[in-house]
């Protein structure tokens, strides 16, 4: 028989997290100084481990602190010393707050969203209070309340998680996260749920005069009753705590943990039981359909409207012997005048959040390459796309929730995934730093060497600018990259150069 279980439903008698009473509701007005405090006293929380999320935002943490402090001035005998990072507003009076410059504001979101990515509570907690300090001076920072919507979603405040997603949605023209389809998928999956706690209270009566009871101490006699193999008085007792944490308005995390819990011992009571199992069928589709609901939305076509997956082997016969361009991103793209030639080449391949000026850059795109991390670009029609991530698990969600049925001939399999790790077993160790899309693609376009002519039109390395979609051209140019190195592998292996060519074939 299944040993109880020790992580118990916690107790909450107050109103839910996301009503009108709790600071999750709406945003907390802070200050950039006590922002910046709470991540200086976290850094020093933050010992060497192996818990690769909590290096990576010890990192940040201490990027962000730099950032601080190169701008901060000698202090003055004559006057108290000031922080231009920490602008004081105009207004007179004891009550003027800090303003948010804009030397911080990446660096602190970048601290944010790796707090995000640990999911541990202190991180939790100091994730919602970089998007409080944020939204406190910059309302319409959409970088801002995604970060609040997904800090809110991961604590459970499913309500609140919704509002600040839509108060993203208000601010951008384009969707390139999926956050319409995330919205949907949540509403959905509270529905879902709602008819799951529905059918339990339906299908156990006895359960009710136990959801106005503490929900630990109706958790804690329904396991050991359990326990002793008395399941018929044990249900009750456990679908009374389910219906006292919805009652209580407990995070939505919490009450699926529990509601697993639960239809694990039910099947385990129910055994081979051929009645009692087809009962529990219809709940545990319930289940399974709003986790599904809310991890990746609405899915209208589930079989890719036909979409042919292509190996690696397949997209090397298909791009032998094609000359092929690939397209920069960049202002010197935007501003050129190359379009036609660029539709001269067999192939043209464009990248991730690309944006289209047919006297600049042409009007085909039959390679689309895109980290899958966003989905820019995923509706337009090409003949092949590859999608590239380091994580499997990450890849496969992106692709079930991002790709657009119809969009594509071929879309690269998971031997496509990622090229320069996977193909060419180029680890770490060789290479640091995580390859652009661009450095993927061409690396596995050089690696495969098979195209008569591979040319790469307006590649600088951003240093003449973004040239993207207007969604986009909000979002920075990433740290996380090695510009200089890929730039460098690029030279090494170029046969000319001009300022809008360089031509590796």
């Amino acid at each position: 028989m299944r040993e109880a279980r020790t992580r118990w439903p916690r107790q909450r008698d107050s109103a839910p997290p996301e009503s009108a009473a709790s600071p999750l509701a709406s945003v907390t007005p802070t200050d950039v100084d006590v922002c910046l405090r709470a991540c200086a006293a976290h850094s020093t929380k933050l010992v060497a481990g192996l818990d690769r999320r909590r290096a990576a935002l010890a990192e940040a943490l201490r990027h962000l602190l730099a950032v601080h402090a190169a701008a901060r001035p000698a202090p003055s005998t004559t006057a108290a010393p000031s922080l231009p990072l920490m602008r004081r507003s105009g207004k007179a009076g004891g009550n003027s707050a800090a303003a948010l410059a804009d030397e911080l504001l990446d660096p602190l979101l970048a601290v944010g969203n790796k707090a995000l990515d640990c999911g541990y509570e202190d991180e939790l907690k100091l994730a919602v209070l970089i998007g409080d300090t944020v939204l406190t001076q910059r309302k319409g920072s959409r970088a801002g309340w995604r970060l609040r919507a997904r800090t809110l979603e991961a604590m459970g405040a499913e309500a609140a998680a919704i509002e600040a997603y839509e108060r993203y949605l208000s601010f951008t023209e384009d969707d390139g996260f999926g956050i319409a389809a995330k919205v949907v998928g949540l509403r959905a999956g509270a529905r879902r749920q709602d008819e799951l706690l529905r059918r339990l209270e339906h299908d156990c009566p006895a359960a009710v005069e136990h959801a106005a009871r503490p929900v630990t101490e109706s958790w804690a006699e329904g396991l050991a009753l359990q326990a002793r193999g008395d399941w018929a008085r044990a249900e009750p007792l456990l679908v009374g705590a389910l219906l006292a944490q919805e009652r209580t308005g407990a995070p939505v995390t919490e009450l699926q943990e529990a509601t697993s819990q639960y239809l694990g011992l039910a099947i385990e009571a129910a055994g081979t039981d051929p009645a009692a199992v087809a009962g529990l069928t219809g709940t545990v589709g319930l289940y399974a359909e709003q986790r599904r609901s809310r991890m990746r939305g609405p899915v209208a076509d589930p079989t890719f409207g036909g979409v042919e997956w292509t190996t690696v082997g397949e997209f090397r016969n298909r791009i032998a012997g094609k000359s092929i361009c690939l397209i920069a991103n960049s202002q010197r793209v935007g501003s050129s005048s190359m379009g036609a030639e660029i539709d001269g080449y067999d192939l043209v391949v464009r990248f991730n959040s690309y944006r289209i000026d047919p006297a600049a850059t042409g009007r085909r795109t039959d390679i689309h390459a895109t980290i899958h991390k966003h989905g820019f670009n995923w509706d337009q029609k090409v003949h092949t796309r590859l999608v590239f991530g380091g994580v499997a698990g990450d890849w496969k969600h992106s692709l079930r929730n991002r790709l657009v049925p119809g969009a594509q001939q071929y879309l690269g399999d998971e031997s496509l995934r990622w090229p320069l790790r996977d193909i060419g077993r180029v680890g770490a160790d060789v290479w640091p730093a995580i390859p652009t899309t661009g450095f993927n693609m061409l690396w596995l376009l050089d690696h495969l060497d098979v195209s008569s002519r591979l040319d790469l039109i307006g590649f600088d390395f951003y240093e003449s600018g973004a040239y993207r979609l207007p969604g986009a051209m909000r979002m920075p140019i990433t740290s996380v990259h090695e510009y200089t190195s890929e730039k460098a592998w690029v030279m090494e292996r170029a046969q000319s150069v001009t300022d809008m060519r360089i031509r590796l074939r």
